[in-house]
């Protein structure tokens, strides 16, 4: 049996440190969506290694992924089929699961500007079609379900909030081009809610912030992927722009850790945030980057005029996560040792 590396394999130990009810799990049937991409693909190695860590968990889990040869790919260290039952569709199509189902973690949708710029309508299909679909399965095995939502849903930000709450809701051209994800999501969160009106179907939200780590692709087009790319092939950082706009990073386990902070202890029909606090701008995590890496003198960061799409409209601001740590969960890895550990997953 294949090992994760060491860096995967710490974080995922500590996620299931964490002081949860994973019995909750044991003997469950669990399916996610968007397997193949970065958080689905750690909720499903996470639960792998709660098996293999604790044998009699018994946790059942189905991987819905468009591609086999991708999704093993994503996760070379796992027996697929095997520790994972793959189900290889899209998800906008009806999932023809027979076996129960306790627990569906919607994770599918284009999540990258490169993706969802590219692919509008793929991205408002997965979001609304998909969840729809999934809703429906969740309504008929009756199981819980858990959308993983974006930031994006707030729109921009007119009123300059630090600190943005869940009902802090700004506007959206519905014609932009990066509307397809941000209102394609609202919608998703949308049909969840009235799922868990008309239907009692147990729903519930993550909006994620800015998240980062091991398994990021590095052409998704993210800021952080491509400074990680940059400095990976030995190249000068060139930003296109003066990298004033500030992002809060969150490293994936602790985001991981949250989706199970919310699937344990969420409020069914409610929206939580789950992102890091503190704020870091472009230009210092380039420079950061270039530090961690050991790179110090060897590259620069030159700025550029923008080109390409604008940056998203919320340029600043961060979430408000006092209703997630009345759950009991807070961002424990901060950047300086979150880049660190991505880098010497990606050497």
């Amino acid at each position: 049996m294949n090992s994760p590396d060491s860096i995967l394999s710490e974080d995922l130990s500590g996620i299931l440190d964490a002081p949860l009810c994973w019995e909750t799990l044991y003997g469950r049937h669990i399916l996610i969506t968007g397997a193949s991409g970065f958080i689905g693909g750690h909720v499903v190695e996470a639960l792998v290694w709660l098996n293999r860590r604790q044998p009699q968990a018994n946790v059942h889990v189905y991987a819905l992924a468009r591609d086999l040869e991708k999704l093993r790919q994503r996760m070379p260290w796992v027996d697929i089929p095997g520790e994972v039952t793959p189900l290889i569709q899209d998800v906008t199509q009806p999932c023809g699961l027979a076996a129960p189902l306790d627990f569906i973690i919607h994770a599918a949708s284009p999540a990258s500007p490169r993706d969802y710029l590219q692919r509008p309508v793929d991205t408002i299909c997965a979001n609304t079609d998909g969840s729809r679909a999934l809703l429906e399965l969740a309504r008929d095995k009756q199981a819980r379900f858990l959308f993983l939502s974006s930031g994006a849903v707030y729109g921009d930000n007119p009123w300059q909030t630090d600190a943005i709450a869940e009902g802090d809701f700004g506007r959206e051209d519905p014609l932009a081009p990066r509307a397809c994800y941000g209102e394609s999501k609202r919608l998703a969160e949308t049909l969840c809610r009235a799922y868990y009106t008309q239907y009692g179907v147990d729903t519930r939200i993550a909006r994620i912030s800015h998240c980062y780590g091991p398994g990021m692709r590095l052409d998704d087009g993210r800021a952080i992927s491509d400074l990680l790319a940059d400095v990976l092939q030995n190249r000068d950082i060139q930003l296109d722009s003066d990298g004033s706009a500030s992002r809060p990073f969150c490293y994936v386990s602790d985001t991981v850790l949250g989706l199970f902070h919310i699937l344990f202890r969420g409020a069914s029909g409610h929206a939580y945030n789950l992102g890091e606090t503190k704020e870091t701008t472009i230009l210092e995590l380039a420079e950061m980057m270039i530090n961690s890496a050991g790179k110090a003198g060897e590259l620069n960061v030159r700025l550029n005029a923008l080109s390409g799409p604008p940056p998203a409209l919320r340029s600043s601001g961060h979430f408000n996560i006092d209703k997630i740590r009345a759950l009991g969960w807070a961002p424990i890895i901060s950047l300086d040792v979150g880049l660190p550990r991505l880098l010497q997953a990606n050497v």
